[in-house]
């Protein structure tokens, strides 16, 4: 029998109303990558927050390096060598880079903090990473990509055996996640253990040796990588066969509703130029930090534009705040719908209600609860989403019903424009088709989708239109039949591709 330095037997877990694990086994060798898989809601971060000592399991066994368990906690599982990279980001936003990575375990004798060691114990742990970022910059003032390798490297410090990963990926560019590739092949060489949760199923192939199959609260298979395909994976996920990952409807595009001429905000939106029409989707590519959110940003009036015209309809909007967009009829789905996008604690009703208070309010301002009851029970119907209550807290709901409500919220408004920033990040593949349905139902409502994503095949299968930028700019606009994964990373590298020219014509090498 092979050594197995974690082994979960029989784990049960239940929450008022809710049985999230039944039964549930889980091994993992030494020096092996598993991949735990499953939808939104399936009990995988249920399971591994029982690993790691944050929630107490109601039954089953733990075993780690042969050892029973019968006491375990956060504390005791850090002892043994397991950390946690949690797929929500669970930082002090106020601290700096290395303070958060150090939180609790800070180098320094007696109430004296050596904040020189900790700063270089960080750089050389970012360093190993390939990340260009200072441990003295305030963890609130760096984008969601960045933050998210601050909660890698906070990890990898503590020199984990047992690593967990819950989708680490899902807000890294390419780079980034090739260079976390790496990390990972090297700790694996060196012995760790990492249980891996990512909804990309395109990247198993790259780093995964094993997975571990959930559904509904419950084990469904496990085995080899090599003795899997992506179809056979993807019906032990969801119970059913996926005919069509990317669906797409042909509708007849409309009238131009948004145009945007010579957008100007910041650095990274220069001289922006598109058009949507009606019953069209146009997807925006290009690689982290070319711009795509900002300019998305500075349409919805969140960012100020520095210059520029923006028309709905064929008439110019004066859009100064977000306020303006949503009375013009442009809505934004962001990218961190969590911080941007959702009052998390507050139930999917008051969500849904917020943005549309003019619409159920009487002349005094105050709410007719009537209407209100109505627009959320409609918009709950139209989005299917899955809710048992439209009292329940929006953050007890899985990512894609998360996701949901966003949506659900504006089109209360018959908004005439849907801005999509990043829609299908970290949720699973049956919740990504199911916000590709919502696009394409807009689309045939005759709402024009403007569509961010950093998935390839995702931008080239969902989009009738392909806008492809580059430091701040759009570089390129392909159809939805011309369009390849060559021709998009060809105009999404041209900016680089100055910079190589200018310096071999300069003799400078790279």
């Amino acid at each position: 029998m092979e050594d197995y330095i974690v082994r979960m037997e029989h784990i049960s877990k239940s929450f008022p109303g809710v049985k999230a694990l039944d039964d549930v086994p889980l091994d993992l060798k030494s020096g092996e990558v598993l991949a735990l898989l499953g939808e939104n809601g399936a009990g995988k971060s249920t399971l591994m927050k029982i690993l790691a000592g944050i929630y107490t399991r109601d039954a089953g066994d733990i075993f780690i390096f042969g050892e029973k368990k019968d006491t375990w906690n956060a504390k005791i599982a850090k002892e043994n060598g397991i950390a946690i990279i949690h797929q929500e980001l669970n930082m002090c936003q106020h601290l700096t880079v290395a303070e958060n990575m150090f939180l609790g375990r800070e180098p320094g004798k007696a109430f004296l903090l050596n904040r020189g060691d900790m700063n270089k114990e960080a750089a050389k742990v970012l360093d190993n990473l390939h990340v260009d970022i200072s441990p003295k910059a305030l963890v609130g003032s760096l984008p969601v990509s960045k933050q998210q390798m601050v909660e890698i490297a906070k990890a990898l410090s503590v020199n984990a055996k047992i690593l967990i990963m819950d989708e680490p990926t899902s807000a890294l560019s390419s780079k980034e996640i090739d260079d976390l590739f790496v990390i990972i092949r090297q700790l694996r060489a060196e012995g760790c253990g990492i249980i891996y949760i990512s909804h990309r199923l395109e990247e198993l192939s790259h780093i995964v040796d094993r997975v571990s199959i959930m559904r509904d609260g419950r084990f469904i298979s496990s085995g080899s990588f090599s003795d899997y395909t992506m179809d056979s994976i993807i019906s032990d996920m969801v119970g059913r066969e996926i005919k069509e990952k990317f669906p797409h409807v042909d509708c007849k595009a409309g009238k131009t509703i948004l145009e945007v001429r010579h957008l100007n905000a910041g650095r990274m939106v220069r001289d922006i130029s598109f058009s949507v029409r009606e019953g069209e989707i146009v997807g925006i590519a290009g690689l982290m930090g070319a711009g795509r959110t900002e300019t998305t940003r500075a349409i919805f009036g969140i960012d100020q534009k520095e210059s520029g015209e923006i028309f709905v309809d064929g008439r110019e909007v004066r859009i100064r705040k977000p306020s303006d967009a949503i009375k013009n009829g442009i809505v934004l789905a962001p990218e961190d719908r969590k911080k941007d996008g959702l009052c998390t604690k507050l139930p999917v009703q008051h969500n849904i209600s917020l943005p549309n208070l003019d619409l159920i309010s009487d002349k005094a301002g105050k709410v007719i609860r009537r209407k209100e009851n109505t627009m959320t029970e409609k918009a709950i119907d139209d989005f299917s989403i899955k809710v048992s209550d439209p009292g329940v807290a929006v953050q007890n709901l899985s990512g894609g019903n998360q996701q949901k409500v966003v949506v659900a919220k504006w089109l209360s408004r018959k908004s005439r424009i849907v801005i999509f920033d990043e829609p299908t990040r970290g949720i699973d593949v049956a919740a990504k088709v199911e916000i590709y349905n919502i696009m394409n139902q807009l689309k045939k409502d005759g709402i024009g989708v403007l569509f961010v994503s950093s998935e390839m095949p995702e931008v080239l299968g969902v989009s009738d239109r392909i806008l492809v930028m580059c430091d701040g700019r759009i570089t390129g606009e392909l159809s939805r039949e011309e369009a390849t994964q060559e021709k998009v990373l060809t105009l999404a590298t041209q900016f680089e591709k100055k910079i190589e020219t200018k310096g071999e014509e300069n003799g400078t090498e790279h």
